[in-house]
């Protein structure tokens, strides 16, 4: 082996997470999407993925460590190296896969548009001149983008869901595109949210929506990749999943 190919070599061995010594997976997220995570009173990190994520390290017997990080910066903090992979509801679309590769599916919902009741809003000429708000960097954004701004529809993205739901709540908006199981459990189920509904039909497309949410990881990650996936297995052949999708859903959240 010559000298350059030994220095490829080793880089690459450096550049990437060695599986086979693994202690800890360091998982970024943002904490702004509840019921998957979220911020307690307390500051303490909760939600569906969170206890999946730990979960996951429990199996592969190895620490949890969450690191923030805004959505929209999420994907080039990977790349970073700020953490070793992302478990953030991230739903796999094909332009997200030309970037980073992605483990096994974590579970899926659909997405949904939310606004006052009885609001008519059932097509995308009903939309027309509508202001809709989105998260920055979602898979809504791309969404109503791709098939509602070309249409007169004026998409207004928010650095986080709680700035959506802000101003919707406030009127600035008239309706907010979001993932369905979210919108239910932090809006349309608190007491904020009463004269808010789902209006419209549900929404699914592969290219900008994806194909279900799971965990990004650098592609030269492989063998970590094939551990994760391995654990995702484990928990579900054992119970622990379904244990978790309990505590938060009262339906299946991985065949939605």
């Amino acid at each position: 082996m010559n000298k350059l190919v030994l220095a490829v070599t080793l880089g690459l061995a450096l550049g990437s997470v060695n599986a086979k010594e693994l202690t800890v997976i360091r998982f970024g997220l943002d904490p702004s999407y509840a019921p998957f995570e979220s911020k307690s009173p307390d500051g303490k990190l909760v939600g569906f993925d969170i206890d999946i994520g730990n979960a996951i390290c429990d199996k592969l017997k190895v620490r949890c460590e969450w690191v923030e990080n805004a959505w929209d910066g999420i994907i080039p903090a990977l790349k970073a190296k700020k953490f070793d992979a992302i478990l953030s509801s991230m739903s796999v679309t094909e332009k997200r896969q030309q970037q980073i590769a992605f483990s096994d599916k974590v579970y899926h919902t659909p997405s949904r548009l939310v606004a006052r009741k009885n609001a008519a809003l059932t097509s995308v000429e009903s939309l027309k001149g509508k202001r809709i708000g989105v998260e920055q960097g979602s898979t809504q954004e791309a969404y109503a983008k791709q098939y509602w701004e070309p249409n007169g529809v004026t998409v207004v993205s928010y650095q986080n869901q709680d700035l959506v739901y802000q101003d919707l709540l406030s009127g600035r908006l008239d309706a907010a595109l979001q993932d369905s199981v979210q919108a239910d459990m932090s809006l349309l189920k608190t007491p904020r949210g009463r004269d808010y509904a789902f209006v419209g039909p549900v929404l699914h497309d592969a290219k900008t929506l994806g194909v279900g949410a799971a965990i990004g990881l650098r592609k030269e990650d492989q063998e970590l990749r094939q551990r994760i996936n391995q654990a995702i297995t484990a928990i579900r052949q054992d119970g622990t999943y379904q244990k978790i999708q309990r505590k938060y859903f009262t339906f299946d959240v991985y065949n939605n």
